[in-house]
């Protein structure tokens, strides 16, 4: 092996060596914790520290770098205190979280390090959210993240590289090409020599260095990075490896064909590079001894101090704090009087139009809606009020750009996403649901990210352009979940979510899009979420409902002068209102709950279920339902009335009244 010390001087090449050697040592100890049952798991990056250290080396303190499980040497490379690394490991208090989740899977905004989720894919979207804050602020740096020749297989991948290389993004891809996935060799997962052959593909410059070389890819990211300085631009290096143990200790490596570990073992990077500072005289096998003696002892008082942290305490009420970041809504209201007849679709345009004023950092990304804007025209003129930087088309790549808006989160920056439709959301479940929603409890990180959702039938669109998908997000904990009524509210609802530093799912039913014109105020104002409204008040029967429903209630209660109803917007889903329902129950005795969404597993069998269990005894008749069939959702215009619960709400009316 060939190494090219270029610049370095001595003292360079001994620091380089202390920070290769570091994470090699520590893995020797954590093997020993596993077979003790001192620790539950482990994924070796034996073999592979070269990539790990040469890369943190070259990028600069303040950049942001996004490692898998294999990258422990970035971890140490940048400066992470060991006991707290120690801790992380056994689930304790001091780690980076809370004993929520284990090995690598967290990041730390004072080291710049953006931890993976155990979905492999999901962090090279991220990577590319952080990257575009830094070219919107021209700061003229680089984001390193890491994949392995397995974790390329997902979409994820395709995704980012995508939408790096369309908007230019200062992105180093680093592909960690170690062989295998897990048992599955890489013959197995792709059909190509090499991951350079990729870059082309998506317009990207590419390299390949050796990556048990610790100076190679030291050299290659400084490469990189000079020419992302000089031109905006993302570059995908891949790094051939090996991984000499198995893909967790448990899993071993039976697999691997004879004699393949004793061959790559002759490449072994820590091993070469020792060999290299002796024969270049920079260091002597004596000193090298007391290098590693010092290093050891450090790991041994880190590990003693991990040690004697007490386990953690698990305290409920702290669990579901730290869902979200702490946000106490500070209601506005309009400076004015001034108010204009709007109708949904304008409102909701206009609230965001003033939201892009109180937010200069506010970045809105979808398919289609720059010049376009968008196929229901909510962003219509937004690009010359506010231009394309702000206002940005999107490839059709949801999970990768659900997964920017983390990143420009990470970097203190606020994003809307329009889904062209709700039924699109399903591209990107996984970071909504795994990365958005579990950002903040697993490490403190919030998520200030609104997701933009036109939702619902009625306008004969099909079971693709018509799913009310709100029930998906509802069992996830850490969303927030909106779904206004009317135009009034769909403003200042909008405005609050957005002022919210944490994930909200703003659902928009585009039926109600122009069929619903109101008097909204001119000004910016918000409207309290989680909080239900009285659309009307009556003593007979509550209906509680949401989104479209409002209306169906209304058209149906107009020819019904005879009935005293009271009716309940929820407006907000998540949290909903249990203050205003547990009133309205206790007024009237009799509660019938209507949503367009499917009837099993909707959100009004929660409501239903919470009303039995704690407002039973105001009851004088059963919780009744009322829904949409448990079918797709139709085209032909007979079939999706039949879907849709109106008529079915009438006859349900009619038994409840009677009970």
């Amino acid at each position: 092996m060939k190494f090219d010390s270029k610049d370095l001087n001595q003292e360079q090449l001994i620091a380089f060596y202390k920070a290769l050697l570091l994470p090699r040592l520590i893995e020797d100890k954590m093997l020993i914790l596993l077979r003790q049952g001192k620790i539950s798991k482990w994924f070796s990056g034996y073999g592979q520290e070269a990539i790990s250290v040469g890369a943190t080396l070259a990028m600069d303190s303040d950049e942001y770098i996004l490692p898998m499980h294999r990258n422990l040497g970035m971890f140490t490379t940048r400066g992470i205190p060991l006991h707290r690394l120690f801790a992380q490991f056994q689930g304790k208090a001091s780690g980076f979280t809370k004993g929520r989740d284990r090995s690598f899977h967290f990041g730390t905004q004072e080291h710049k390090i953006v931890g993976m989720i155990s979905h492999l894919g999901a962090q090279l979207g991220v990577a590319d959210g952080i990257a575009l804050a830094d070219q919107l602020r021209d700061k003229k740096k680089s984001t390193l993240v890491v994949t392995g020749d397995g974790g390329a297989s997902e979409g994820d991948f395709h995704e980012a590289l995508n939408v790096a290389s369309v908007w230019q993004l200062p992105v180093i891809f680093l592909v960690e090409n170690n062989c295998w996935g897990l048992s599955t060799p890489s013959h197995e997962q792709f059909r190509m020599e090499s991951f350079t052959l990729k870059g082309p593909g998506y317009g990207i410059e590419t390299m390949q260095v050796d990556g048990n070389n610790l100076l190679d890819v030291y050299h290659g990211i400084e490469q990189a990075k000079k020419k992302i300085a000089e031109h905006s631009q993302p570059i995908l290096i891949e790094c051939m490896t090996f991984r000499i143990r198995g893909h967790e200790e448990a899993s071993g490596t039976k697999y691997y064909p004879e004699g393949i570990v004793e061959q790559w073992t002759k490449k072994d990077p820590v091993q070469n590079f020792e060999s290299y500072l002796i024969e270049s005289k920079v260091l002597d096998p004596s000193t090298i001894e007391n290098i590693k003696s010092e290093i050891n002892e450090q790991i041994r008082t880190e590990l003693d101090r991990a040690n004697e942290e007490s386990s953690i305490s698990a305290n409920p009420e702290t669990e579901i704090n730290d869902l979200f970041q702490a946000h106490k809504q500070r209601i506005t209201i309009p400076k004015s009087r001034r108010k204009s007849t709007l109708r949904f679709v304008d409102a909701i345009s206009e609230g965001l139009k003033q939201s892009l004023e109180k937010y200069p950092e506010l970045i809105v990304m979808g398919q289609d809606i720059a010049e376009y804007g968008g196929v229901f025209k909510v962003t219509e003129g937004f690009v010359e009020l506010f231009g394309k930087e702000r206002i940005r088309n999107t490839p059709i790549c949801e999970s990768a750009i659900l997964g920017a808006a983390l990143g420009l989160s990470i970097q203190g920056m606020k994003s809307v996403v329009e889904m062209q439709f709700a039924d699109f959301v399903s591209c990107g479940f996984n970071q909504i649901v795994n990365n958005l929603a579990k950002s903040h409890y697993r490490w403190g990180q919030n998520a200030d990210v609104v997701v933009r959702l036109p939702t619902g039938a009625g306008v004969g669109a099909g079971p693709y352009h018509s799913q009310s998908n709100e029930a998906w997000f509802f069992h996830v904990p850490g969303l927030k979940i909106v779904y206004p009524s009317t135009p009034y509210d769909a403003k200042g609802l909008l405005n609050a979510a957005i002022e919210d530093p944490n994930p909200v799912l703003f659902f928009e039913h585009k039926a109600l899009y122009r069929s619903k014109h109101q008097n909204v105020p001119v000004d910016y104002y918000t409207v309290e979420m989680g909080k239900g409204r009285y659309v009307s008040r009556g003593e007979d029967l509550s209906i509680i409902t949401y989104g479209m429903g409002v209306e169906w209630v209304i058209e149906v209660l107009s020819d019904r002068e005879d009935l005293d109803v009271e009716v309940v917007d929820l407006r907000s889903l998540q949290p909903w209102d249990k203050n205003i329902v547990e009133s309205t129950v206790k007024r009237t005795g009799k509660v019938l709950i209507l949503h367009e969404d499917n009837m099993t597993g909707g959100i009004g069998a929660e409501i239903s279920a919470w009303i039995s269990e704690h407002c039973f005894h105001y009851l004088d008749a059963p919780v009744m339902r009322v829904a949409s069939m448990d079918t797709p959702v139709p085209f032909a215009g007979p079939l999706e009335a039949e879907y849709l619960p109106k008529k079915r709400f009438v006859e349900k009316l009619e038994e409840i009244l009677a009970y």
